[in-house]
């Protein structure tokens, strides 16, 4: 029997963030049926996957947390092991330590199988080669690979959509604005590697390229 695809419905990765809370909200301009998916892959602020819930409640999306522990045991990064301590600058030459060693490789496996388990075939992801902090598995060569490896591996069409790839995070934030969720982004998404919702500790990597982006879009915007 031919499988049926719906082609007006898409999975989200959604870890609570700026940036896969934007592509929540962007999907649903875009898709009639959209599901978030959240990973508990032993991250030290796992309170991510809270924020991630709420998100998906005020989008009015369908929601699964998804635990995979064996993502954080099985390399080594300062955000599922605290006694590492991060890197505030990336390393000349070097991955910063808060890169988690195939973390997207797995996430969209696991993906792909609920996409093809509930029928759809877009799956929505946040990840950005203009802002990828040397994470080799946010570049595009990687997303398209990886998609051509889904549908061989499941022979099913998947696409795999990624709206911020080329977006620095001031366009990050006037992408929010433009779909109306500037505020609830800003206040309460929770970016910070450390673990703290809104504008966050300020000092890690993750909150300083948030707050170059914010304040860059907020010098343009009250122009």
């Amino acid at each position: 029997m031919e499988e049926r695809i719906n082609n007006d419905a898409a999975v989200v990765l959604l870890s609570g963030g700026q940036d896969s809370t934007t592509c929540l909200f962007w999907a649903k301009e875009r898709f009639a049926t959209v599901t978030a998916i959240t990973f508990d892959y032993g991250q030290t602020h796992r309170a991510e996957t809270e924020v991630a819930r709420a998100m998906a409640e005020r989008a009015g999306a369908g929601w699964r947390l998804v635990n995979a522990p064996f993502i954080g045991s099985v390399g080594s990064s300062s955000l599922t092991d605290s006694s590492i301590k991060m890197d505030e600058e990336r390393p000349e030459g070097a991955f910063p330590n808060t890169f988690v060693p195939g973390r997207n490789l797995f996430f969209l496996g696991i993906a792909a199988v609920t996409a093809r388990e509930l029928g759809m075939n877009h799956i929505v992801t946040g990840v950005s080669q203009t802002d990828y902090s040397g994470y080799p598995d946010c570049r595009d060569s990687f997303i398209k690979s990886m998609n051509v490896t889904l549908n061989e591996a499941m022979d099913y069409q998947f696409v795999i959509d990624t709206p911020l790839m080329w977006l620095d995070k001031e366009a990050t934030w006037a992408l929010a604005d433009r779909l109306g969720v500037f505020d609830l982004v800003r206040s309460e998404t929770l970016t910070c590697y450390n673990g703290i919702k809104g504008d966050g500790c300020g000092h890690c990597p993750a909150c300083k390229l948030r707050r170059e982006g914010l304040e860059a879009y907020l010098k343009h915007r009250n122009r």
